[in-house]
């Protein structure tokens, strides 16, 4: 639909600016609210890995019309959860009586494909490898974007802007809004070869907490294991980029040595780095935007609900924008009441759970997280 202002330039009512499930929901939600929908999917950055998703997701994936599809095939069937935190003792969660059944460890580049694919099905018009790019915001209200990737670009023009960029905030930092972090949590991750046997115990996901830091394993649906270690920025060691170095420190826990010593290492193994911190924006709208997922609120991993927020702000924020552009004055309000309301309550969440653990309160990883999350929030800088 060429718009006049822009010649020969498409038009939308929204753009989504991220292809994950936060931007794959929003979109989802929007168009099979009826509205002419663009995803633009920039697909930059390093494979998530050894994400796990609960089973209450099904309701989500349901209540966006995605079905089952989503998780039918290409993950591994998740049991239990099991923790050593607190003390030496394993315990275990299981999914026995879960009445929406396991859940899954993730092929994140399935799912989130199938995501995608769900919202082509549903009309939205998918680009892939592009990246959005706001030119200029018009009087009327409308937006004038690029859109950058494969050596090619083209302006579109939209009323509204849903940034599902994940932590880096692709439009709403650029759009003013200040975030905020709480801690300096960082992943360090290692892959390790499929192992000869597939024992009853990889069906579980495992967390042993440690004096400076704690470690999360898991065997993915390739068969390799994922091996993760999580502490501060200012605590972890440069050893621990190298394979032998963070082989070292894994060998002093206790549960995840068990894992990993079944499977090999592979000899061209390299550890790599993500950021884990929660953070979040002041606020998570703004002029002509919305933010939703990651971007709106990022939240340490030990939490388990990075994909569940990410498809329900992304369900929330495109019924908050199909709303306000149908004239609710509210529905942005309500929004942001609702992020606000998950963020204290991942807070309180978020204390209760390192509060459990109390053998090292005097190490400075524990002492941190041992203070009330508000208490220590600070500005990020843009």
């Amino acid at each position: 639909m060429p718009d006049r202002a822009v010649p020969g330039a498409e038009s939308y009512d929204v753009v989504v600016a991220g292809g994950g499930p936060a931007g794959a929901a929003a979109a989802l939600t929007l168009a099979r609210a009826g509205r002419r929908v663009l995803l633009a999917n920039a697909g930059t950055g390093p494979a998530k890995i050894g994400e796990a998703l609960p089973s209450a997701a099904r309701v989500l994936l349901h209540d966006l019309g995605a079905g089952e599809r989503p998780v039918a095939t290409g993950h591994t069937t998740c049991y239990s959860n099991l923790s050593s935190w607190g003390s030496t003792a394993l315990g275990c969660v299981d999914f026995i009586r879960d009445p929406n059944g396991p859940g899954w460890h993730l092929d994140r580049r399935r799912f989130d494909q199938c995501l995608r694919e769900a919202a082509r099905t549903a009309g939205v018009q998918l680009a892939e490898g592009t990246a959005v790019r706001p030119k200029e915001r018009h009087s009327d209200g409308r937006w004038v974007l690029a859109l950058r990737g494969r050596g090619s670009e083209r302006v579109v023009r939209c009323d509204w802007l849903v940034d599902a960029s994940g932590r880096s905030r692709a439009i709403a930092s650029p759009g003013g809004a200040g975030r905020r972090r709480t801690d300096r949590l960082l992943a360090t991750c290692l892959e390790l070869a499929p192992a000869p046997a597939v024992r009853a115990a990889d069906t579980s996901s495992l967390v042993e907490s440690t004096a400076d830091g704690w470690w999360y394993t898991a065997l993915l649906p390739s068969g390799r294991r994922l091996v993760a270690y999580f502490t501060d920025a200012d605590l972890a060691s440069p050893a621990l980029l190298s394979r032998s170095g963070l082989w070292q420190l894994l060998r002093q826990t206790r549960y995840i040595t068990d894992r990993a010593d079944a499977h090999p290492l592979p000899a061209d193994a390299v550890p790599r780095r993500a950021p884990a911190h929660s953070s979040h924006l002041d606020t998570p709208t703004g002029a002509g935007w919305i933010a939703v997922g990651d971007a709106a609120t990022a939240f340490d991993p030990i939490s388990s609900q990075g994909i569940l927020t990410a498809l329900y702000t992304g369900m929330a924020g495109a019924s908050a924008v199909h709303a306000h552009l149908n004239g609710d004055d509210g529905a942005l309000a309500s929004y942001r009441s609702n992020v606000a309301a998950l963020l204290a309550a991942y807070r309180r969440n978020h204390h209760a759970v390192y509060a459990l653990e109390r053998r090292w309160a005097d190490r400075p990883f524990w002492q941190r997280r041992h203070t009330l999350l508000p208490h220590i929030t600070r500005k990020e800088s843009v």
